[in-house]
């Protein structure tokens, strides 16, 4: 992989608690300066599309990241994206041919001590760089396809459906 490009969606790994709000809200993306503080070894550029929950994503902010996505040089894509719609959105980009495409997020904000962000982060590095053309979901610890996985949201993790 020469170089990996970044998606950002917003979700809750861009998210910030604000106390006197008692409130959460999208902020800046969190991945470019996590990639820089890891000191990652390829280069990589970020392009901020949405700063929204993925549960206020829409079927047209889906045809946005799908068209960003497909007409973009680099053949190694990752995307960050809340959660509840992650699956959703990775049906929408099947059909792009010659990428590898891997969604990612976090089930608690990249700020907070204890998130799942890094990790889920690294996983899906290694992962766009060693698979197939494709889209895939990076989550626990896991490599996914995206038609046979859901989110868990009682036990709060993705889990293949049945």
């Amino acid at each position: 992989m020469n170089e990996l490009c970044i998606v950002t969606t917003g979700g809750t790994i861009d998210k910030i608690y604000f106390d006197d709000k008692s409130d959460y809200q999208i902020g800046e993306p969190q991945i470019g300066r996590m990639l820089n503080e890891l000191g990652v070894g390829f280069r990589f550029s970020v392009i901020p599309i949405l700063r929204k929950d993925s549960l206020h994503i829409q079927e047209e902010e889906r045809a946005l990241i799908r068209s960003t996505i497909a007409a973009q040089p680099a053949a190694h894509v990752l995307v960050t994206h809340g959660t509840d719609t992650m699956v959703d959105t990775a049906k929408v980009l099947a059909d792009i041919e010659g990428k590898t495409i891997v969604l990612t997020g976090a089930l608690s904000p990249a700020r907070f001590r204890g998130s799942d962000a890094e990790f889920n982060i690294g996983c899906a590095v290694g992962a766009v760089q060693s698979l197939p053309p494709g889209v895939y979901i990076a989550m626990n610890g896991r490599i996914w396809d995206p038609t046979r996985v859901r989110k868990n949201v009682a036990a709060n993790r993705f889990e293949a459906n049945d």
